[in-house]
């Protein structure tokens, strides 16, 4: 069923809670991090991003965003520490981005949007693949790494020469040896929270991480991410823009800082 939802007016996240019911639950994502309420918490470890063989796989439009995709099968990039208990492998990393600069983040920081936002998503190793992870409540971690309008990015340049071959929904390419390294900002000072997917099926399954640090992105790198489709071949042009939830309400949740 799930391939009925998506960002347009008739199948867009305001009529996601009717095929799936979790849309209005206790602890859905995006949220608005609003920095004072935010809470500093002494207890929080400094985030181990341990990327030392990632083996990426393929790229795909897969007719919300597109995934790069990463071999799960060992502990070659993972996610430790930070909020963390276990080990958190890396399976796939996406964006979300708006239709003009300045648009497209999920997470906002004082009702501030970025022009896009990166998740690296990881599921915890203990429950022994991401189809069961994502059944519990401590199932994933997706590390939100937001873009900023600025200079090139060296890191995403690679990805952006390679949409035009991925241009409508089910495409995919092989992309080996792609380094995710390159995306990662020079601090990892990081807001967390317990949250959700914030696609379809929308499972409260989430260890949110959000870094302070933006990573920097060109406006003509941005134009590269517009340029992919919704549609597949054949179907009415339907650019991809805008694939991005607006905040849900933060409920009883509190948003923690590992930074005073």
């Amino acid at each position: 069923m799930s391939h009925h939802w998506g960002y347009g007016k008739h199948n867009g996240p305001e009529h996601w809670h009717k095929e799936f019911p979790i849309a209005n639950g206790e602890r859905q994502s995006p949220i608005d991090i609003d920095t004072h309420a935010a809470k500093h918490d002494a207890s929080l470890k400094p985030l181990q991003v341990c990327y030392e063989q990632p083996i990426s796989r393929r790229i795909i439009n897969n007719g919300h965003s597109f995934n790069v995709e990463f071999d799960d099968s060992n502990d070659k990039a993972v996610l430790k520490d930070g909020p963390l208990e276990g080990t958190y492998r890396l399976i796939q990393f996406h964006f979300h981005w708006g239709s003009a600069d300045g648009q497209g983040s999920e997470h906002t920081v004082n009702k501030k949007k970025y022009a896009a936002e990166l998740h690296l998503v990881h599921w915890n190793t203990k429950y022994g693949d991401f189809g069961k992870a994502v059944q519990h409540p401590d199932g994933l971690a997706v590390l939100g790494i937001f873009l900023k309008i600025g200079s090139a990015n060296p890191g995403l340049q690679r990805i952006v020469d390679t949409l035009s071959s991925i241009k409508t929904k089910g495409k995919s390419v092989d992309f080996a040896n792609f380094d995710p390294r390159g995306l990662i900002p020079g601090s990892l000072d990081y807001w967390t929270y317990p949250g959700s997917l914030t696609t379809p099926p929308l499972l409260e399954c989430v260890t949110w991480i959000v870094l302070k640090e933006p990573i920097s992105v060109s406006s003509e790198q941005m134009l590269g991410f517009r340029h992919l489709s919704f549609n597949k071949d054949g179907e009415p042009e339907d650019p991809m823009v805008d694939n991005w939830r607006p905040a849900q309400p933060l409920k009883s949740r509190q948003v923690k800082a590992s930074f005073a």
